[in-house]
């Protein structure tokens, strides 16, 4: 049987919303006509638009309720979200986050309800919602399980296909654009993912030794003094503006290369088929590694202990040196510079 209208729930972070993009095209290519509608995290509602199997996003701002979760205002801006998501009557629901959280805005929308079973989902009791529970192995990469979670649900071979994430990256470049750029994304959540500024400088300078130009995004007052404090005194490198996450997209989607720290904006260029080299320290790419075209990860060695996935930093054993400094972290001061622009080359 055919399901043309599927509701999908992937609310966040970033990266997760993206992991999802290679499911939903398997199931167009597989099922001519199926559409589907996203209820998505409203930080994140402009990715699930930009491909072509999305019919409707219904942005969900659960992060915002929280923090004001008696107020009349969150109380309305509640039901309007839950008129939006019981407008369609839907052939399936896909609680693609596995989370309760999720499973509970699942079971809002009218339809047949699915969703990892209790040993396969990120929060065992969040598969007590779902009328429909699929076993899907936890080992393997967060991209290949939901692609296998939708084949399960909606019946079709599983494709052996690298990830296609379908969106249409010459759309987004902007032709009046600078076109000799590497684009350095330094901004992560964890202390313990960072690395070494030294080293931003260093490759910096090799990119412009390169005849290329770099630019730095930033997120936050925190990377925008990171970001002025790298580009300091070189001439070839730009803080970028403030910009939305369209705006980020362009600006990925026209570089050269792409060097990215283990964070969401990293899974945004890879499923733009940028060049991308990806660090990685505390964690691992195994399970949650940016995937697609010409992406290359380089994951730390050194100290044994990598990767450890954790916020705080527990080694104390010694660490690298450069430029007379000990590197912080040292499993991210064990990928130099020299490293990463060889993988950039």
């Amino acid at each position: 049987m055919n399901h043309k209208r599927v509701l999908i729930i992937k609310t966040s972070s970033m990266g997760d919303v993206i992991h999802a993009l290679p499911a939903l095209t398997d199931a167009m290519q597989a099922i001519p006509g199926i559409r589907f509608d996203w209820v998505v995290e409203e930080k994140f509602s402009e990715i699930p638009e930009w491909h072509p199997a999305i019919d409707r996003v219904i942005p969900v701002a659960i992060r915002q309720w929280r923090k004001n979760i008696f107020s009349r205002s969150t109380w309305r801006a509640f039901m309007t979200f839950l008129r939006a998501v019981k407008k369609e009557k839907y052939d399936i629901v896909i609680d693609a986050q596995g989370l309760v959280k999720s499973a509970l805005i699942a079971r809002m929308a009218r339809g047949l309800h699915y969703g990892l079973d209790k040993k396969s989902a990120r929060e065992s009791f969040a598969a007590f919602f779902y009328q429909k529970k699929i076993p899907i192995e936890r080992n393997q990469h967060a991209i290949l399980r939901l692609r296998k979670l939708f084949a399960e649900v909606l019946n079709y071979p599983l494709p052996t296909t690298m990830p296609d994430y379908a969106i249409d990256r010459a759309k987004l470049i902007k032709t009046s654009a600078e076109k000799n750029y590497l684009v350095f994304l330094h901004g992560t959540t964890w202390a313990t993912k960072h690395w070494p500024e030294a080293y931003w400088i260093a490759l910096a300078k090799k990119a412009g030794e390169n005849n290329m130009k770099v630019l730095l995004s930033w997120g936050s007052s925190v990377e925008r003094a990171r970001a002025e404090k790298i580009a300091a005194h070189l001439s070839h490198v730009e803080v970028l503006p403030s910009q939305s996450l369209l705006e980020m997209a362009q600006v990925l989607a026209g570089a050269k290369a792409v060097v990215a720290l283990d964070t969401g904006l990293g899974h945004l260029a890879a499923a733009l088929s940028v060049p991308t080299v990806s660090l990685y320290g505390p964690t691992g790419a195994d399970l949650t590694g940016a995937l697609g075209e010409s992406q290359q990860h380089l994951s730390a060695t050194f100290p044994p202990c990598s990767p450890c996935f954790s916020r705080v930093c527990h080694w104390q054993g010694e660490a690298p040196i450069f430029q007379g400094e000990k590197m912080q972290p040292a499993c991210m001061g064990s990928l130099t510079p020299e490293k990463v622009w060889e993988s950039l080359r």
